[in-house]
């Protein structure tokens, strides 16, 4: 039997308000998607959506 195991990415504060000051600076809006990993168990597959 095959287990995927999905696990979320979580972006850190600091970087999230580096990319805010610069698209300040740049005068546009950003728009920040979270994503996720997801991995086959016992293989050394892994796709990130």
């Amino acid at each position: 039997m095959v287990n995927i195991i999905k696990q979320e990415i979580e972006m850190e504060t600091a970087l999230k308000k580096r990319l805010e000051i610069i698209c300040d600076f740049c005068n546009t809006t950003p728009t920040i998607i979270n994503g996720s990993i997801r991995k086959i168990d016992k293989t050394n597959l892994t796709c990130t959506i």
